[in-house]
């Protein structure tokens, strides 16, 4: 029987996980490829650490470049991490004529188009299920089951963290940053969570996703970006009382020939299907013009989760490899003369519905000077609630408008606040009714 032999670059978590599924399913892949995998090399800086795998002798090395440069090795492993050196050892791989796996979100998020054009040149394939969602097969759905559609909209719960924080300040109405020590206590977040909460891992995941459903290529500096540190337990119980809950969500949209790409806290139908995504789990909803909505949901990270995505990528380029059909699907679903830079949306030119919280003394005629500035930016209120005081003076004015205009929203705003009976900054969080 045929072998094709893989190395591996990086033995962290998912690299344990990608020689647990060696151990245990390798005559599952056989059956189901005609042929034998063999993990013939790992390569890390740490290979005395017991990851709780066993390895087999000669096959642990410190040197990159036996797996980089090997001519036994036909499919090459990336799970290192970050920018570099994971960029320049994928691009040393492709260099040699090695087939690529990755799950760094991170690094085709800014180095994508380097690194495909790179593939292509070589002839060889790039695959990256596991970067987006874990062991969702959210990316195979794309570029192959629903290829025919266009896609209306994407929704996105990609993190675990945010999602698990979210979850259980809803939950048990606790703040943001007591759940938060709690959960890097617990290993749900790291020591620094910043590129967690602020969005960043988020919106690595988004581009990505654009790139496929739109055939166009997005910087990550474009995408608006907004993290769920300001979210506060007030929030969340509001959200409540009006049927919605909040969730970090990644948008992408096709709206008038632009795209809107944007992450950032949002406050959707409490009756959902994204709205009982909880705990550490994510989830993808597409709208397609034919297939309509379309929701997949599942682990987006883990050791066992993330290695399934891996060596599902590893089986596909096996078998491109094995009928010499190598390229058949282009790594980012479109053809390369099809794919162009398309305008990405200004998010001043969003059109939204809006929650909105004041903060303000309690006494009469408040609501009116609030309600006169929000009329003179032709933002209308579809609802309104003024809970009892938070002390004597002080009192919480909530309000939901109808759609409105971001940018209309940002300089009616910035008027309120310099109102002398407002006493803090204004708060607003963005509302999607069109995920129901």
């Amino acid at each position: 029987m045929q072998e094709i032999r893989v190395g591996l670059l990086g033995f962290g978590t998912i690299g344990a996980g990608v020689v647990r599924v060696f151990q245990h399913n390798a005559p599952v892949m056989s059956d189901r490829l005609g042929a034998v995998l063999k993990l013939a090399r790992i390569a890390d800086l740490d290979i005395t650490t017991d990851r709780g795998v066993e390895v087999g002798p000669g096959v642990l090395t410190t040197d990159a470049n036996q797996v980089l440069t090997a001519p036994d090795i036909d499919v090459v492993i990336e799970l290192i991490g970050g920018y570099e050196p994971a960029r320049s050892f994928v691009l040393k791989a492709i260099e040699h004529g090695k087939h690529v796996v990755t799950a760094n979100k991170a690094l085709l998020a800014k180095y994508g188009e380097e690194i495909l054009a790179a593939a292509s040149k070589k002839g060889v394939e790039v695959m990256f299920e596991a970067s987006v969602g874990g062991g969702i097969p959210v990316l195979s759905a794309i570029k192959e089951n629903l290829c025919v559609n266009r896609f209306r909209s994407i929704f996105g719960i990609l993190n675990g963290t945010c999602n698990y924080i979210l979850t259980r300040m809803t939950d048990e109405g606790a703040d943001f940053a007591a759940v938060l020590k709690d959960a890097q206590q617990k290993g749900y977040a790291e020591a620094d969570p910043t590129f967690d909460i602020e969005g960043v891992d988020t919106v690595h995941k988004l581009a990505i996703l654009i790139a496929l459903c739109y055939g166009t290529q997005v910087d990550q500096e474009q995408i608006y970006l907004e993290g769920i540190s300001q979210i506060s337990a007030v929030d969340i119980q509001f959200a409540h009382q009006f049927g919605y809950k909040i969730k970090l969500l990644a948008i992408g949209k096709e709206v008038d020939g632009e795209i809107e790409a944007r992450v950032h806290p949002t406050m959707i139908p409490q009756n959902a299907p994204l709205a009982d995504v909880d705990g550490v789990f994510n989830a993808v909803r597409l709208v397609g013009d034919f297939v309509g909505p379309v929701m997949l949901y599942g682990q987006g990270a883990g050791m066992d989760a993330t290695a399934s995505a891996v060596m599902g990528d590893v089986m596909a380029i096996a078998r491109n490899l094995l009928k010499n059909a190598v390229g058949r699907i282009p790594a980012m679903g479109y053809q390369e003369s099809a794919i162009n830079r398309r305008p990405i949306r200004a998010m001043n030119d969003i059109v939204s519905r809006y929650y909105l919280r004041f903060n303000t003394v309690d006494r009469p005629g408040v609501v009116a000077q609030i309600a006169r500035v929000l009329g003179n930016f032709r933002i209308g209120i579809s609802s309104m609630m003024q809970p009892e005081g938070c002390d004597a003076d002080t009192v919480a004015i909530v309000i939901m408008t109808h759609d409105a205009q971001e940018a209309d929203i940002r300089s009616a705003l910035a008027e309120i606040d310099q109102l002398a009976v407002v006493h803090k900054p204004s708060h607003f969080i963005r509302i999607e009714n069109s995920i129901e």
